[in-house]
């Protein structure tokens, strides 16, 4: 009901005139209140009718002045609400002052009330003591202010969220929560305990005239105080329950989350900050998605602990290169778009099979591809998940029927770690092994099997992934000084068929050099399904 209301005060063009009048009659309730109880009115005469007359006719003026600089502040403060637009930032700046601009106005046209109400209360009733007249009228013209303030600063409070959206973060002083906590205090309690301690000052008011008015104020400050603070308390509670709650979610990862910013006060501001806080991490997390999909995930999370330094070391990793044949041709053949898409599904099966084996794909050279296993992240095992990734790549992309590709795959140490400069920064490996890794790819284009790895690997590996490999031949490598045992992965089919007479050739494939022996040029009898895991 109470935000209905303000809703309709807020939209309607009465609304900020029918809230000055209200709390201006409540004003003028207090002050005759006070006038009653403590007697003061008795004191008037018979011609009371005609002194009060005379009183009436300030306020009356005023309450019309009010009312009519109260549609002036409607069109000025709140015309884009008519208009259904948002505020320019001008208009919002105003409307963050509105309240305290009405209720200063409020104040100042209420003084020249007093001084004309007590000249004539003091002309008509010399009994009476003027300095006691003027304090209750005086309490009564600021009781009406403070109340004016709390109903329009309660009342723009529906169309902050919109000035937000203008402004940012921004708040006024006299939004504030102290500001409000004083205001309250100073309505509910502090004023009438003045009006008390002015009724029991008062040498002309009778005994009974104080008890009354002592038992009245303190039954009203005991109920409006409650009221109001149950009103500042909950005003403060909903929104701090608000934001713990979505901090919580934020807590949790949830980083799509909206607080409503309801106030100009420092609570405003702290729901800005939440809501910006949200939108940062979401950016993060999409930063961190993107950067994520060009340099591998665990890269970026390496990159953003790290900041931007040179940093690397000297590791022992396998390298798996993948490189496609006859791309130059398959590429004047097709046309573009098609050829990129072969490659994107080529690579996309280089992804899934390098991820799931704990690698990195480290790089895209265009029609290939290295992927690097033990880097960034070291593993216990490096050379069994990148011969297990080679078969699977292998598999699939002859399954696929598209692309013929060639497969090498090499071990040992390298530089793993960040080249470039503080600007610009790449993560790469660096050493013999990849170099190795893309000579054995350009040679495995023209093996049966389409992979061919180095000894060092096959030797590296465990032993249920070393019995699915068998010997290929030794290769002079193009740069190479020597010639490189090479070995490729067993033909389960054909595996099967050897006779069991020809396993001791196993035990013969490796020399203690690590490289094929002269005798090793045999297929591996014994050969386990692909899903083993080591």
């Amino acid at each position: 009901m109470i935000a209905e209301l303000i809703a309709w005060a807020l939209r309607a063009r009465w609304g900020l005139a029918t809230v000055v009048t209200t709390a201006n009659l409540a004003g003028v309730a207090v002050i005759l209140t006070q006038l009653w109880l403590s007697g003061f009115l008795g004191r008037i005469g018979p011609e009371w009718p005609h002194t009060l007359a005379l009183i009436s006719i300030y306020p009356v003026l005023g309450l019309l002045t009010g009312v009519i600089l109260a549609f002036r502040d409607r069109t000025i403060h709140l015309g884009w609400i008519d208009q259904k637009r948002r505020p320019t930032p001008d208009q919002a700046h105003r409307l963050l002052r509105l309240p305290i601009v009405v209720s200063a106005r409020a104040l100042g046209l209420w003084i020249p009330g007093v001084i004309i109400s007590v000249s004539l209360f003091a002309k008509f009733t010399p009994e009476n003591d003027p300095a006691v007249t003027t304090a209750l009228i005086t309490i009564g013209a600021f009781e009406s202010a403070a109340l004016t303030f709390l109903i329009v600063d309660r009342m723009t409070r529906p169309a902050i969220p919109v000035v937000a959206q203008v402004l940012g973060a921004t708040m006024h002083w006299s939004s504030s929560v102290l500001s409000r906590v004083v205001v309250t205090w100073a309505v509910s309690g502090a004023l009438p305990l003045l009006m008390l301690i002015v009724v029991l000052a008062d040498p002309a008011a009778g005994a009974p005239d104080r008890i009354r008015t002592a038992v009245y104020l303190s039954a009203v400050g005991i109920s409006v105080g409650a009221l109001a603070t149950a009103f500042l308390a909950r005003s403060v509670a909903t929104p701090m329950r608000t934001l713990r709650l979505a901090l919580e979610r934020i807590s949790d990862g949830e980083t799509d989350v909206r607080v409503p910013v309801g106030s100009a006060s420092e609570i405003g501001r702290l729901e800005n900050s939440v809501n910006a806080l949200a939108a940062n991490l979401r950016e993060r997390d999409r930063m961190r998605a993107v950067f994520g999909r060009h340099v591998g995930a665990e890269v970026a999370e390496r990159a953003l602990a790290g900041g931007a330094k040179l940093t690397g070391d000297v590791r022992v990793v396998s390298a798996l290169f993948v490189d496609v044949t006859g791309s130059v041709t398959l590429s004047t053949q097709l046309a573009p778009e098609e050829f990129v898409a072969k490659l994107n599904r080529l690579l996309a099966i280089v992804v899934a099979a390098t991820e799931d084996n704990n690698g990195l794909v480290n790089k895209f050279e265009g029609d290939a591809a290295l992927c690097v296993f033990g880097a960034p992240v070291a593993l216990g095992d490096d050379a069994t998940p990148a011969l297990r990734a080679a078969r699977r790549i292998r598999d699939e992309v002859l399954a696929l029927g598209e692309l013929d590709i060639g497969i090498g795959v090499a071990r040992g140490q390298v530089f793993a770690g960040d080249v470039g400069t503080a600007s610009r920064l790449e993560y790469t490996v660096i050493g013999d092994a990849v170099n190795e890794a893309a000579r054995l790819t350009g040679e495995a284009k023209q093996a049966p099997r389409r992979i061919l790895v180095s000894g060092s690997l096959i030797e590296a590996a465990a032993p249920h992934e070393r019995v699915k490999w068998t010997v290929h031949e030794r290769i002079l490598l193009r740069g190479m000084s020597e010639p490189t045992a090479t070995w490729t992965d067993v033909d389960v089919t054909e595996a099967a068929t050897v006779p069991s007479a020809e396993a001791p050739a196993e035990a013969e494939a490796l020399d203690t050099a690590g490289e094929p022996s002269s005798s090793a040029i045999t297929e591996i009898r014994s050969a386990t399904t692909d899903d083993e895991q080591p």
